[in-house]
């Protein structure tokens, strides 16, 4: 059994749910029996570690109260980065293991997607290469929902609750002019459309909106697309298509191909926005209705007034999770959702070796989107239906709610 002090940092895009996955492993850490002496937290992820930029978390949340508070706290309270470790470079893993050394580091945990568990993989290698004793957690977080072997990523609920919850006030609003309209709405997702297939849970008996879906795991044909609203618009006057942002056409190019930025993060990544735009150019020009394009861009992962109680405590649940693994020796391994009944809803959190998840992306399965490629099917409705339940509660000082700061 390891015994000394452990750093927790947050990588990545933030979620409404990550800080609630940082207040679990502060609680397993300040409940560990003086196992872990003190936690801190690197301010900006790996970077913080590297020019040992600490907070003292064991001192921060003596008061419970801040805990509580922590959990309902939008965006990553310890700030985020996107650091991609050298591969061929040993200069910087010595100086990461001499620096936790100084400090009597002898566990980390980072809570972030599939690059932050590149870094666990990369990192927890090195150790055992190297015969450091830091035991190496990863605990899952995107809204992306795209890493493999967790049946979800915490994140995920809360931004898909919004993401339904929006469109079902958006389907309200554009049926008060009796005119055709045309709203075309772009939901993140360059790879993976589980975000956009969430826009299906928006439907109900009275309210057939979203009319169309359209998932980056198919290849986009824009003049299939124009027929698509066509149609539609025989038989709904205010059509609502819902697009994911990294629709590509058949021969790979973005459909915001000349709307992209040409900038790209360390892991090169780049950075997509316009397409609806686009598509609402392209619908205008065709029809001459009123079209508008609706880009929801930060707000579905930043909308913690709306968060799912099952994806809030969830979250809390794995990050503990992950201390318990730690404590118990495991390193190298990324806490995951092993679901063993949908109705009733249960799951079971378990680990699993971080290398075969590392920069590996899970997609919407085929059998889920149907055969025109313009919606999704029941079974994701299954899938995606009890990860939004629950209501959670928002502390409010003079009608806004009241977020914890660094």
């Amino acid at each position: 059994m390891l015994k000394g002090n452990a750093i927790v940092g947050q990588s990545g895009g933030p979620t409404s749910v990550i800080n609630a996955s940082l207040a679990g492993v502060i609680k397993g850490a300040l409940d560990s029996n003086g196992q872990i002496e003190t936690i801190y937290g690197a301010r900006h992820g790996i970077e913080g570690v590297l020019n040992e930029n600490f907070i003292n978390l064991s001192e921060r949340f003596a008061e419970k109260s801040n805990l509580d508070l922590l959990i309902s706290t939008p965006a990553a309270y310890l700030g985020s980065c996107r650091y991609k470790l050298p591969k061929d470079s040993n200069d910087t893993f010595v100086k990461i293991f001499e620096i936790f050394k100084k400090h009597n580091i002898t566990y980390f945990f980072y809570i972030g997607g599939n690059d932050s568990m590149d870094t666990v993989s990369k990192l927890s290698a090195y150790a055992k290469a190297n015969n450091h004793d830091v035991n190496i957690i990863g605990v899952p977080k995107t809204i992306d929902n795209d890493l493999a072997i967790t049946d979800h990523t915490p994140g995920f609920g809360s931004a898909a609750k919004y993401i339904a919850s929006s469109l079902r006030e958006i389907a309200r609003d554009v049926q008060v002019y009796d005119i055709n309209t045309v709203s075309i709405v772009e939901i993140m997702g360059r790879n993976a459309g589980w975000l956009t297939a969430a826009a299906a849970l928006a439907r109900t008996q009275d309210e057939p909106g979203p009319h169309l879906i359209y998932l980056p795991e198919l290849a986009f044909d824009i003049d299939k697309f124009v027929l698509d609203i066509e149609k539609a618009s025989k038989k709904y006057k205010n059509v609502i298509a819902v697009v994911s942002e990294g629709i590509k056409t058949p021969d790979g190019k973005y459909v915001c191909e000349g709307a992209v930025s040409e900038i790209v993060d360390s892991f090169g990544h780049k950075q997509l926005s316009g397409t609806a735009k686009v598509l609402a150019d392209i619908i205008h020009d065709k029809f001459g209705w009123k079209v508008r394009s609706i880009e929801f861009s930060l707000l579905q992962r930043c909308a913690a007034h709306i968060t799912s109680q099952t994806d809030l405590t969830e979250a809390e649940q794995i990050g503990t999770a992950g201390v318990r693994a730690a404590l118990n020796g495991e390193t190298g391994k990324m806490m995951y959702f092993k679901r063993t009944s949908t109705s009733p809803y249960k799951i079971e959190i378990l680990s699993h070796d971080a290398s075969a998840i590392a920069n590996v992306e899970k997609v919407v399965p085929r059998e889920w989107i149907n055969s025109e490629g313009n919606d999704i099917l029941p079974p994701a409705i299954d899938y995606m239906l009890p990860l939004i339940q629950g209501e959670s509660t928002i502390t409010f000082k003079d009608g806004l709610p009241v977020y914890l700061k660094v």
